[in-house]
């Protein structure tokens, strides 16, 4: 009888500790969650902000100059503007290594 007992109560422990486990890790989810949601909002957001930077420059060169030469001259900031995101996205890969 104190075998059957011994064996429930280890069951019993058993299945509080998966219990309590589960919540930290639907809690530790929900916070994944959370952050990836934001993380694609602000990149949202950056990737918005830089298309309005790069029209509103060529809207002030086309004005001073003519829209071909603005199209090429906007060519440099946009390249500048690609390769800078490319080398955060590179660093934060790297980074979680």
């Amino acid at each position: 009888m104190k075998i059957l007992t011994a064996l429930l109560d280890s069951a019993a422990t058993f299945l509080r500790l998966l219990e309590a486990e589960g919540r930290i890790l639907r809690r530790s989810i929900m916070r994944v969650g959370w952050a990836i949601a934001f993380i694609v909002i602000a990149s949202l957001l950056v990737l918005a902000a830089a298309g309005f930077f790069l029209v509103g420059i060529y809207q002030y060169l086309a004005a001073q100059v003519s829209s071909g030469a603005a199209s090429l001259l906007m060519s440099l900031p946009a390249l500048v503007l690609a390769l800078i995101f490319a080398r955060i996205v590179n660093w934060w890969i790297d980074d979680r290594k």
